[in-house]
């Protein structure tokens, strides 16, 4: 009795439970237009996450480089970030590539770049003093 008990208790703590997770922004590149989320886990979490959070905040990240949209970029990468005792892992992060749509300006949205007229010249910047 003893011993099915310990299994039981064994086979719960191995299953972990599911925690809600959200992605947060950690990187990326404006000029590459790749925007990186991540999200941090316990080694007997399982984490349970929105993909449709994940796109509008790597959609929002994108528009402040002035590009229209993201989507995903591949899969995800685990990284173990607090190793445990026998070879085993405390937590983790895990980390997932978007790729901005559009053509980046390089502008933050709400910027206007001046254009030159054809044929025309830059004018030159007004002296204050």
């Amino acid at each position: 009795m003893k011993k099915l008990i310990a299994v039981a208790a064994t086979v719960l703590a191995l299953s972990g439970c599911s925690t809600t997770k959200e992605w947060a922004a950690t990187g990326g590149s404006r000029s590459d237009g790749v925007v990186r989320l991540s999200y941090v886990h316990g080694g007997f979490e399982k984490p349970v996450l929105s993909e449709a959070q994940a796109v509008a905040l790597a959609t929002k990240r994108c528009s402040t480089w002035g590009y229209t949209g993201a989507e995903a970029f591949g899969g995800t990468t685990s990284q173990c970030n607090q190793p445990g005792g026998l070879g085993g892992c405390v937590q983790f992060i895990v980390t997932k590539e978007y790729q901005c749509l559009g053509q980046g300006n390089g502008q933050p949205m709400g910027t206007q770049v001046e254009s030159v007229p054809a044929g025309g010249t830059v004018p030159s910047p007004k002296k204050w003093f």
